[in-house]
């Protein structure tokens, strides 16, 4: 247990500051377009992360969005009820994952339909041949065919989103304070441990896919769906009333006991 509080200690101290959620986005931005300029100017020598079917990527990455899920429920549901002890301020906050879910499947959903709309089978990976008797990737990829269009990024979109988001919500660790002997302090270390270990890996794969994977327009494109996403959510709707709401802060949590005082 001490191990893991100090882990937990580091990323408290990494990602939990405002400068982090403040420098991030342009961070992402400039790692992109380095990454891409390095890639076509002086590509790197291929490597393990730079095979598709390496381990962070089948399992990490192709199911990004439920890792996400699955880790910021019970830490939103645990920080946020000991902060503000009402269960529907916690499902209010819980919302942000119907929220997030809704973006990652309509962006993935446009994404898909971009691809179809502006591709066409080939019978060699060089796009020599076109089969025009194949109207659809899936029926391309059936009949042996390599299907070609504008396949904008989906892991810059969904790791930028994920990332981004995951921070926003580890805000909240400035107002928790918990007793090291209490069960709750255990489980939200636990889950502070394995969210901070979740973004280093979507960062490290964003990077990855910058240098190795897809050109420079449909990496801009991915990662430009991923940072309005966030945007849109977490600096544009939810400070206002009718949203899911941010973090519980100081001062929400100052007006919320000068409420209950009245």
């Amino acid at each position: 247990m001490e191990h893991l509080e100090r882990c937990e200690w580091l990323l408290r101290g990494t990602l939990v500051r405002a400068a982090v959620r403040r420098y991030l986005p342009w961070a992402l931005v400039a790692s992109m377009l380095a990454g891409s300029l390095l890639k076509e100017l002086s590509p790197l020598p291929e490597s393990y992360l730079s095979n598709k079917r390496n381990v962070l990527n089948v399992y990490f990455v192709k199911v990004a969005w439920a890792w996400t899920f699955c880790l910021l429920l019970p830490f939103i549901a645990l920080t946020n009820y000991h902060l503000t002890s009402k269960a529907g301020l916690v499902l209010r906050r819980l919302s942000t994952l119907l929220v997030g879910t809704a973006i990652w499947y309509i962006c993935t959903s446009i994404f898909s339909n971009i691809e179809h709309y502006t591709g066409s089978c080939y019978q060699s990976p060089a796009l020599e041949g076109v089969r025009k008797e194949h109207q659809s990737k899936q029926q391309c990829h059936q009949e042996g065919g390599f299907w070609h269009g504008f396949d904008i990024s989906g892991h810059s979109f969904l790791l930028t989103f994920c990332a981004l988001m995951i921070v926003e919500e580890m805000s909240v660790l400035h107002e928790v304070k918990t007793d090291r002997s209490h069960c709750l302090h255990t489980a939200i270390t636990t889950l502070v441990v394995a969210l901070g270990i979740l973004t280093f890996i979507w960062v490290l794969m964003f990077l990855c896919t910058a240098v190795y994977f897809h050109n420079l327009s449909q990496k801009v494109f991915g990662t430009l769906f991923g940072l309005l996403s966030w945007y849109g959510t977490y600096r544009f709707w939810y400070p206002k009333a009718f949203s899911p709401g941010l973090p519980p802060q100081s001062c929400s949590l100052n007006l919320k006991q000068d409420s209950y005082k009245k």
